[in-house]
């Protein structure tokens, strides 16, 4: 049997086990809290990373297997999904739980194929009540490289988080870009319908707006979400594509940033380098070519009930099963930190902070242990692997100087843990550490502090992370440059008195509260079902040279 009539065998009988087809709602919540009926008719997702990963499992697989289908010879295979556990889809997904719709991903689990029906979509998440469709796509491996380890992660990320000296660029990178852009842009409209709102997700899609920009039904809204920094026009001047790019996003009728700064960045770019376009600063609006774009200014926050819910759900057992499996005194005082191995996070310089607080503090060795999740990311792209391998020898470093028989400075672990055990170890932590030299919103930060139902834990946050703005009243700010400053936070953050130490954590909880999914969720969907600027995205007449690029180049 082929693989094509295998994949389709393995469908049908998935098809037959799991049939639920989800029930589009009618209502979200606003930002107070209360509901509305202010949505769009459809609404449709589209990000490069999928919520839900079909894989084949075997005896090794964490996750809980969730059929078992015959594969056509005879054979029983176990398919498991590996859920969202944080990051932009974490955030998104009770989204679409909430409201319905369509998410439209790459995929890239080796059993997303079986899963699938015959236009490439499945519901999610499994046996639950509030599923919605997940449309996969399907990306070669040259358009992988191109698209995604290429343009996406060597040129446009390190350029928005400060680093131009690591931008790495490939003309056919570019290429691919922009080919993996217009399937994206196909698909959403197969998808959309008449009143649809559509919402982009992220810097891998940035084209897509314009490639859609007169290819949607009447009454649609196109919103587009910036998760990451946007450069400084000093910074974004050294983009291979700059123009290029600007232009893909205006061709959205709402434009979302974490922040104003962001937003302001984005508007002096537009000044600099689309000369034709009017920008309005008081208004935060910009028209170009016939479309206007409306800029808003939301951090995004974290499902704070499920968080909270989790952490008061949990076991003691839990903890003292992590503490056994990685070797953690369950008597000393625990930090945490938890961050994908990405040269933006500042772990370098936070172990290097640690190395110096117990230098000036050996009255703290053995009393004080610090846990260090990292999730290795991008492998592959050379910035990435001497990362891993910086850190993993700075963790050696610290434990041959001070570490015991008995007792680790650092834990280490680059494993996968469950969402449970993560709210563990951030209910546990008597500090967590959430560095960046540049990020977007890091919703760790809020993850931690959502946890914290106890209130008594203390966060120490990057002056550069965007979460700063929204928490730095009461968090402790280190610059993660300054190691001398950043040792003495560690040491001021375990010392202070516990009066304060529930004082800003319950300041924290009720900003993050105040903050939480829902609020941003709803704010989002009504700039999505009520255009701020127009009446309807779809212009009926704007120049045909908007987008002009040579059939050659996308070859």
């Amino acid at each position: 049997m082929g693989s094509n009539e295998r994949h389709a065998a393995l469908g049908r009988a998935w098809r037959s086990v799991n049939t639920r087809i989800f029930e589009q709602s009618s209502a979200t919540l606003r930002a107070d809290g209360g509901e509305t009926d202010v949505v769009p008719d459809t609404l449709i997702v589209a990000s490069n990373r999928q919520p839900y990963r079909h894989r084949l499992a075997d005896d090794t697989t964490s996750q809980p297997k969730i059929a078992s289908l015959e594969d056509g010879n005879g054979s029983t295979l176990s398919i498991s999904v590996d859920e969202p556990t944080g990051g932009l889809t974490a955030g998104l997904d009770p989204v679409l739980r909430s409201v319905g719709g369509t998410w439209i991903a790459w995929g890239d689990g080796n059993a997303d194929r079986v899963v699938t029906d015959e236009d490439d979509c499945v519901a999610v998440p499994p046996d639950a009540d509030d599923q919605y469709t997940l449309r996969r796509l399907w990306l070669s491996e040259e358009a992988v490289d191109g698209y995604y380890a290429g343009l996406s992660n060597r040129v446009l990320w390190p350029l928005c988080h400060d680093r131009p000296d690591l931008v790495s660029f490939r003309p056919t990178d570019l290429a691919w870009y922009r080919r993996v852009n217009r399937k994206f842009a196909a698909a959403i409209r197969t998808h959309a319908t008449p009143n649809a709102g559509v919402w982009i997700h992220d810097y891998h899609l940035s084209l897509v707006p314009s490639y859609l920009v007169d290819e949607l039904p009447p009454g649609t809204t196109l919103g587009f979400f910036w998760h990451i920094p946007w450069p400084t026009p000093d910074v974004f001047e050294s983009c291979p594509f700059g123009r290029e790019l600007l232009v893909g996003l205006l061709g959205a009728d709402v434009l979302g940033f974490h922040l104003e700064s962001y937003a302001t960045r984005f508007l002096e770019c537009v000044d600099r380098f689309v000369r034709s376009a009017e920008t309005d600063r008081s208004e935060r609006a910009i028209r170009y070519d016939g479309t206007a774009t409306k800029l808003v200014a939301s951090p995004m926050g974290v499902d704070t009930a499920s968080y909270e819910r989790r952490a008061r759900a949990g076991d003691r057992g839990r903890w003292e099963s992590l503490c056994e499996q990685y070797g953690i005194d369950p008597t000393c005082d625990i930090g945490i930190g938890v961050d994908r191995l990405d040269y933006t996070k500042g772990i370098p310089e936070r172990l290097e902070a640690l190395e110096q607080f117990f230098e000036n503090h050996p009255d703290w060795r053995g009393s004080f242990t610090f846990v260090q999740k990292a999730t290795p990311s991008r492998t592959g792209i050379p910035a990435y692997d001497r990362l891993g391998d910086r850190v993993r020898r700075r963790v050696e470093r610290l434990q041959a100087r001070f570490g015991t028989d008995t007792w680790q400075p650092v834990v280490y672990t680059e494993d996968i843990l469950p969402v449970a055990d993560l709210v563990a170890l951030y209910r546990r932590a008597d500090l967590a550490i959430v560095s960046s030299l540049c990020d977007g919103m890091n919703l760790v930060a809020q993850e931690y502090v959502a946890s914290s139902v106890d209130n008594d834990g203390v966060l120490l946050l990057g002056t550069d992370v965007g979460a700063a703005e929204v928490l730095g009243a009461h968090a402790l700010l280190v610059d993660p440059t300054d190691t001398a400053q950043f040792a003495d936070q560690i040491c001021d953050a375990l010392t202070i008195s516990n009066t304060e130490v529930q004082s800003r954590m319950r300041a924290m909880r009720q900003v993050v509260t105040a903050h939480r999914l829902e609020a941003w969720m709803g704010e989002q969907l009504e700039y999505l079902a009520q255009n701020p600027l127009e009446s309807g995205h779809r212009p009926e007449n704007h120049s045909s040279d908007r987008w002009h690029i040579p059939d050659s180049i996308d070859q």
